[in-house]
C-alpha cells in the first residue's frame, strides 16, 4: 500500500508554490532550505508526480503543481485563520485584488477606506498589474480587465462599458478661448497617453478626431505625452492641455471642478471592463462585498451625471 503524503511534505509544498522558492519557504518554516527540498522531493515520489520546475533558483509550478496547490492553499488558510481563532487573535478578512496599475494605484487606493469602513477589518493585498495574471499562483481573489476574454477558465462577468472624454482644466479653457466644436480641438495643445503594446485597442487622439470625420495634421502628434491614464489627467489638470481620459478616472475631477469635459463629442471604448474571481473564491463573503461595493463605484463614475452635463 502506497504511504500517505505527510503533513509536513504538504505544508512545505504550498509554502515553496505560494512563495516561488524553497528558501522563503525554509525561512517560514524554520527549518534549512535542504530540508524543504528533501521533504518536497520525498512528496514528489510519493504521490508519483513531479511538482515543480528548478530554475535559476525559483521553484516553478509543473501542471500537476498547479492543479494541486489553489485546493492545498485553502486547506492551509483555513488552518491558520482557525489557529488564530483558537487562540483568540482578531479575526480579519483578507483579499487579494489585482488591478490594471492606474486602476489600483491612482484610482482604488484613494477609496479602499470606504470599503474598510463598511466592510470592516480587512488585510488588503492591492496589485497593480497587466494582463495576464497568476491567479492560483498569487492567490487573486478578484481582477478587474479591460475586456472578458483573458481568462476562459474562470467566471468572468461583464461589468461596464466606459468612454473616452477630452478634459482639460477651467484655466487652461480660459487662455484657450471656447471650443465651439470638436474641429476646435485641432489648433491647441492635446496631452496624448502612450497605452503601451498590452493596451493597443484604447482609443487614441488620431482615432477620436477620425471619429469626427476629421483629418488631422502632424501637428497634433505635438504636446505633452504621458505612459499612464492617471498621470495624463494630472498634466490636464495643471493646464497643459486637454487629455483624451476614461469616464472612470476623470468623472470625480469633473464632479469637483478640477476638469471640464470641452465638446459632446465622446468615443466609446472597445471592449467593457469585466471582472473575474476564481471558483475557489467565489463564495468568501468578503468577495462578495468587495465585488458589489467595487462594481458600484465603478458604475456611479462611469455613468456619472456631470460628464453628460460637462459635454
Amino acid at each position: 500500500m502506497a504511504r500517505a503524503p505527510s503533513l509536513r511534505g504538504l505544508q512545505a509544498f504550498e509554502a515553496a508554490a505560494r512563495s516561488g522558492s524553497f528558501v522563503a519557504a525554509s525561512e517560514e518554516l524554520a527549518v534549512s532550505a535542504a530540508a524543504v527540498s528533501q521533504l518536497i522531493r520525498t512528496l514528489e515520489d510519493q504521490v508519483g508526480r513531479k511538482l515543480f520546475h528548478r530554475i535559476n533558483r525559483r521553484a516553478v509550478l509543473t501542471e500537476a503543481g498547479m492543479e494541486i496547490f489553489p485546493r492545498l492553499a485553502n486547506v492551509f488558510n483555513e488552518l491558520r485563520n482557525l489557529s488564530r481563532e483558537l487562540s483568540g487573535g482578531e479575526q480579519r478578512s483578507s483579499l487579494v485584488v489585482s488591478m490594471a496599475p492606474s486602476v489600483a494605484m491612482g484610482w482604488l487606493s484613494s477609496r479602499l477606506p470606504t470599503f474598510v469602513d463598511m466592510h470592516g477589518p480587512v488585510d488588503i493585498s492591492l496589485r497593480g498589474e497587466d494582463d495576464p495574471v497568476p491567479f492560483d499562483r498569487e492567490l487573486i481573489d478578484i481582477r478587474m480587465s479591460y475586456g472578458s476574454s483573458h481568462y476562459s477558465e474562470h467566471v468572468t462577468e461583464e461589468l461596464v462599458w466606459d468612454a473616452v472624454y477630452p478634459v482639460c482644466s477651467p484655466g487652461f479653457l480660459t487662455r484657450c478661448g471656447p471650443i465651439t466644436s470638436p474641429v476646435n480641438l485641432d489648433r491647441i495643445p492635446l496631452i496624448h497617453t502612450a497605452w503601451g503594446p498590452s493596451a493597443a485597442t484604447f482609443p487614441s487622439w488620431q482615432n477620436w478626431f477620425q471619429s469626427v470625420g476629421v483629418v488631422p495634421g502632424r501637428h497634433i502628434q505635438h504636446g505633452m505625452t504621458a505612459n499612464s491614464s492617471m498621470a495624463a489627467l494630472d498634466l490636464a489638470r495643471g493646464g497643459l492641455g486637454v487629455a483624451l481620459a476614461q469616464g472612470i478616472f476623470c468623472a470625480s475631477l469633473v464632479e469637483d471642478g478640477e476638469l471640464m469635459v470641452v465638446t459632446n463629442h465622446v468615443l466609446e471604448l472597445g471592449n467593457p471592463y469585466s471582472i473575474t474571481i476564481p471558483r475557489r473564491s467565489a463564495s468568501r463573503s468578503v468577495v462578495a462585498a468587495f465585488k458589489t461595493w467595487f462594481a458600484g463605484e465603478c458604475i456611479r463614475c462611469v455613468k456619472s451625471p456631470a460628464l453628460a452635463a460637462g459635454a
